[in-house]
């Protein structure tokens, strides 16, 4: 047995599992015409203890649920819809992305040879260079802190 409820804007609505007749709220508030239904309009998003009882049976109920007075209401065909037009627009960006870049490869320039791009100002040095010359036997005190350790 659970209870049902129904949330819309501010208007929180709860329906009380029992079937009985004459059933009492705890604390008494409005009710629609069947009164397994209890109406909190208005509802502050403050946590609830509410109770229903029929006879000797009684449920309670702990409401903690978070309203919204500007949310709008949205049913499942529109999140549907909405994120099925967002894939569509996603992969027609990407096909004429890919129609114009595959254009402008094949195109020939008209123009002078193009200057290949690169560093204009400095070059790397030459292969023999005596920074980079290997530790000599007679030269290894410069390098005697950098011992390896191990792990």
């Amino acid at each position: 047995e659970e209870f049902l409820v129904e949330i819309s804007g501010t208007k929180v609505t709860i329906t009380c599992p029992l079937t009985a007749e004459n059933i009492k709220w705890d604390p008494p508030g409005e009710t629609e015409d069947d009164e397994r239904k209890y109406i909190l309009e208005d509802h502050d998003s403050s946590p609830a203890n509410l109770s229903c009882s029929a006879g000797n049976e009684k449920l309670e109920l702990y409401l903690k649920a978070r309203v919204c007075a500007n949310c709008e209401e949205l049913d499942a065909l529109t999140v549907t819809g909405i994120i099925a037009a967002d894939v569509l627009i996603t992969l027609g960006v990407l096909i004429l992305v890919y129609y114009f870049s595959r254009k402008r490869k094949g195109r020939a320039s008209t123009g002078p040879a193009p200057r290949p791009r690169g560093q204009k100002t400095q070059r790397p040095p030459p292969v023999p260079n005596p920074d980079y010359e290997p530790i000599r036997k007679g030269q290894r005190e410069v390098y005697a802190g950098l011992e390896s350790r191990g792990f």
